[in-house]
């Protein structure tokens, strides 16, 4: 694992603090974990804009839920 110095706001060192005393959890794994799913959120965003922007382009393109669930021999409830 690398080390990677960081200066962070003294309201978040109080919150992370207040945090690792009710979880139980250090202060790294806390920030390891909000790093970890910052990052997967981001990844996921990126993908959907993506995603918008090849429909939106032609590049591909949607099927109606009717379709899929015809092929697959699966009803809809009304």
């Amino acid at each position: 694992m690398t080390r990677f110095p960081l200066n962070l706001p003294d309201d978040l060192i109080e919150r992370l603090q207040a945090l690792r005393e009710l979880t139980g959890q250090t202060e790294e794994h806390l920030l390891i974990e909000a790093i970890r799913d910052y990052l997967q959120d981001l990844e996921d965003l990126c993908e959907a804009e993506r995603g918008v922007q090849d429909l939106e382009s032609g590049k591909t393109h949607t099927v109606p839920l009717e379709s899929v669930l015809k092929e697959y021999g699966l009803e809809t409830k009304d």
